[in-house]
C-alpha cells in the first residue's frame, strides 16, 4: 500500500498572481441553465422516490451523464435508472427483493425498456459512474451480516457494482478487484479515459484510495491524510497552521491524484497576543503521481470572496471552494454555494488561465441537489425541488471551447 510519508516545503506560488490576472474584476456573469426533462415522485419505475428527505440521514440519489444520456440513483427505491435526453426511460436496473420489484413486475409499461432484476441483496448509496462502452459502476451497501471491521477499525460495508450495456450484471468489484473485500465507505467513483475504475473512500482523517485497472483488478492504492500530505510554512506564517483535506479526484489522462487542501492559521488579537479564533489561509490543489508517489508542485486557487456591511463597515469574508472534477482537457471545477445559487470557478494551470460563472438556482425551492461534471466540461445537476425532480445541464464545455478559441 502506497504510504506518502515525505514532508514537503511549502513552494511560492507565483501562478497565483498569474491567475488573478486572468480574471476580470467586474460582474461574474451568469450561465444559462437548461432544463431537460423532469420527473414524477414516486416508486415506479420511471419515477423518483423522494421518503429520504423526511428522515434522518443522506439522501440516496445520484447522477451521471455520458455522450447525452443519464443515468440516475434512486437508493430509496433501490434502483438505477437509463434515461435519453428527453427523459425517456431506456432501461432500470433494480432489487428483486423490493417494493421497487413488485410495482415493476405489475405495470410492465413499456415493452421497449430492459429491465434487470438483481438477486444481489444491496441498496445504492448514490455514487454512479459510466465508461466509453455504457458500462455503468455503482456503489452498494451490503446487508449487516455480510460487513466487517477492517484493521483500519473502520466498516467495511460497500461495493462497487458493474452492469454491461446490454444490461445483465457483470460482477461486483472490491478492494482487491472482482470479488473482493467490502470497501470503507465510498466517497465517490470515477472513470478515466482508459476506462479504470477509481475509488475513493473515506478514512481517518482523510481517504484511501483504489485504483484498478482494465481488467477491474487492483493497480495503485493511496492513503491521503493529514500527516502525510504536504505542509505549509515560510516567512508570512508566524503561528500554527491547520489542514483539512477538500476532495481527492484522480487525474482523467494520466495516474495521478489530485488532492485540494485548505489551510488555516490560528488567530492573535493583536492587544493580548492571545488566541482568539482561526483564519482561512489559502487552498492549494496538488497533484499525486501514483507510480513515482510523489506531490507536484502545487497551484493556488483564488477563494471565493463574499462582503457583508456591519455598523457601517464592510468586512470580506473568504470561502474556499470545493473541489467538483476535472475534464480531460485539463480544466479544474471548483463550486461554492450562494446565496443565489452557486459560483463556478474553472481553472486551467497549464495555460495560466481562468473562469468564473454564476448559476442562478433558488435554493428556498430546491430541497436538494447533486452535480455531476462530465469529461468533456460538462456539469449535469438532478434537483429536487417542491414539484418535481429536475434534470439540467449548464454548457461550460461550450463556454471554454469559445473563450479558448478567441
Amino acid at each position: 500500500m502506497m504510504e506518502i510519508m515525505k514532508k514537503y516545503r511549502f513552494l511560492g506560488i507565483c501562478l497565483t498572481a498569474v491567475l488573478f490576472s486572468a480574471c476580470s474584476s467586474g460582474k461574474i456573469q451568469t450561465l444559462q441553465e437548461e432544463t431537460l426533462f423532469t420527473l414524477k415522485y414516486g416508486n415506479f419505475e420511471e419515477e423518483i422516490s423522494i421518503d429520504d428527505l423526511n428522515t434522518v440521514g443522506n439522501v440516496r440519489s445520484g447522477i451521471a451523464m455520458r455522450d447525452g444520456f443519464f443515468y440516475i440513483v434512486d437508493g430509496k427505491s433501490e434502483k438505477t435508472m437509463e434515461l435519453n435526453s428527453y427523459g425517456d426511460l431506456l432501461s432500470v436496473y433494480y432489487n428483486d427483493d423490493s417494493d421497487t420489484a413488485e410495482l415493476i413486475n405489475k405495470s410492465l409499461r413499456t415493452a421497449s425498456v430492459v429491465r434487470q432484476p438483481l438477486s444481489f441483496p444491496f441498496e445504492f448509496p448514490g455514487q454512479i459512474a459510466v465508461d466509453s462502452n455504457k458500462c455503468i459502476y455503482t456503489a452498494c451497501t451490503l446487508e449487516k451480516n455480510r460487513q466487517e471491521i477492517g484493521e483500519d477499525g473502520l466498516i467495511h460495508n460497500q461495493l462497487v457494482l458493474r452492469f454491461e450495456r446490454d444490461g445483465s450484471f457483470s460482477d461486483y468489484i472490491g478492494q482487491q478487484g472482482p470479488g473482493g473485500l467490502p470497501f470503507p465507505k465510498i466517497n465517490n467513483i470515477y472513470i478515466t479515459q482508459k476506462d479504470e475504475l477509481v475509488v475513493i473512500c473515506n478514512a481517518d482523517d482523510g481517504y484511501m484510495v483504489y485504483w484498478f485497472g482494465t481488467d477491474n483488478f487492483l493497480k495503485y492504492t493511496a492513503t491521503i491524510n493529514t500527516e502525510n500530505i504536504p505542509k505549509l510554512s515560510g516567512a508570512d506564517i508566524k503561528t500554527e497552521t491547520y489542514t483539512t483535506i477538500g476532495n481527492v479526484i484522480p487525474s482523467p489522462t494520466e495516474y495521478k491524484l489530485f488532492v485540494n487542501i485548505d489551510y488555516y492559521e490560528n488567530y492573535l488579537d493583536e492587544d493580548s497576543m492571545i488566541q482568539s479564533g482561526v483564519n482561512y489561509v489559502q487552498t492549494l490543489l496538488y497533484a499525486l503521481d501514483c507510480e513515482k508517489e510523489t506531490y507536484g508542485d502545487p497551484i493556488s486557487i483564488p477563494p471565493y470572496e463574499e462582503s457583508v456591511v456591519v455598523d457601517y463597515s464592510r468586512l470580506t469574508y473568504k470561502i474556499s471552494y470545493d473541489f467538483l472534477g476535472i475534464t480531460e482537457n485539463g480544466w479544474k471545477y471548483f463550486i461554492v454555494k450562494t446565496a443565489d445559487g452557486f459560483n463556478i470557478e474553472m481553472i486551467q494551470s497549464e495555460n495560466q488561465k481562468i473562469l468564473r460563472r454564476h448559476l442562478v438556482v433558488n435554493h428556498d425551492k430546491n430541497l436538494y441537489y447533486t452535480m455531476n461534471l462530465s469529461p468533456t466540461g460538462i456539469i449535469t445537476a438532478l434537483y429536487l425541488d417542491n414539484d418535481n425532480a429536475k434534470v439540467v445541464w449548464y454548457r461550460t464545455d461550450n463556454l471554454i471551447a469559445t473563450i479558448v478559441n478567441n
